[in-house]
């Protein structure tokens, strides 16, 4: 049976997309039914038709989210809206910020990024045990890309939801480097959990759904190696990371405005050249990197998406 037919039988739907959205992951039992992540808020009408498709007349019960960047929730508030009566649980550390809604703590103002308010009434906990789609499911932290975020573990199958901890080739920016350093030793003891764990099969939180666990491992501890011994470098990926992402939701911009959503938004700005010259042609050079990678298109004035 292939990966995709076993998740099918165990009720595990993957809507698989690229780098803007997170996918998503239905869990769905014969009488209840959970999704984990939401993707990005200008995606939530692509992801409401996928669930109505999957769930037809039934309801959802619960959303989960791995971790709350905003490709990761942005879609809360539009299912939350869908579905009224969905409880909605988050990391147990991100509660307080999420109740009072403390967007620059939830990272939407240090990133750039944009998500719509939504409300959390469930919050998951370390080595907690939950009953998702008719399976047992644990919860695991899951630190280092984000200091809250967590990963979710079903024993019996041994299927892993890595969320951005681990990817078939490498995994999320580890973003509390940018800000406050000290977050690599956090990567490695999420890959080494992982290890641990031991699953047959990962659905990431980007790009398609694996089963060489092993080989996905060591190529995430040589990414990891390579930034350990080159901070700079990982800052140097991270902000064009940002950029792109900024980049998937606009797909067209000018120069001069992404110069100032760098100087405004504190993840990029606390990198850049403070000089006004030198700060343009820092971004210039960023983009020239971007662009000879085929991950946009300069032309004149704007940049372009690709």
């Amino acid at each position: 049976m292939s990966f995709l037919h076993k998740l099918t039988a165990l009720g595990i739907h993957v809507l698989e997309r690229g780098w803007l959205s997170s996918n998503c992951t239905l869990l769905l039992g014969a009488t209840d039914a959970a999704l984990v992540d939401s993707g990005f808020h200008t995606q939530s009408p692509q992801t409401l038709s996928w669930l109505h498709g999957l769930l037809k007349d039934r309801s959802l019960e619960l959303l989960l989210n791995t971790h709350l960047h905003s490709d990761h929730c942005g879609g809360n508030a539009a299912i939350q809206r869908a579905f009224p009566e969905l409880r909605t649980a988050i990391p147990a550390t991100s509660a307080s910020a999420v109740s009072s809604w403390q967007a620059e703590r939830l990272s939407f103002v240090s990133t750039g990024q944009d998500c719509p308010r939504f409300e959390a009434s469930d919050l998951l906990q370390d080595g907690q045990s939950l009953s998702l789609g008719g399976s047992r499911w644990h919860v695991w932290q899951a630190k280092g890309h984000d200091p809250d975020s967590v990963v979710l573990f079903q024993d019996d199958n041994r299927i892993l939801i890595s969320a951005d901890a681990l990817w078939e080739d490498g995994f999320g920016v580890v973003f509390p480097e940018l800000s406050h350093g000290a977050a690599f030793d956090d990567v490695e003891h999420t890959l080494n959990m992982i290890e641990d764990l031991n699953p047959d099969m990962v659905i990431p939180g980007h790009g398609p759904f694996f089963q060489d666990v092993g080989a996905a491992l060591l190529r995430a501890r040589s990414r990891l190696d390579h930034f350990r011994r080159h901070p700079d470098k990982h800052t140097r990926h991270a902000i064009k990371v940002l950029i792109k992402f900024k980049l998937l939701e606009w797909q067209r911009v000018s120069t001069a405005d992404l110069l100032l959503w760098c100087r405004t938004t504190p993840l990029v700005s606390a990198h850049m050249p403070v000089d006004a010259q030198t700060s343009e042609a820092w971004l210039q050079e960023l983009l020239t990197q971007l662009a000879h990678v085929s991950a946009l298109r300069i032309d004149g004035p704007w940049v372009f998406n690709r």
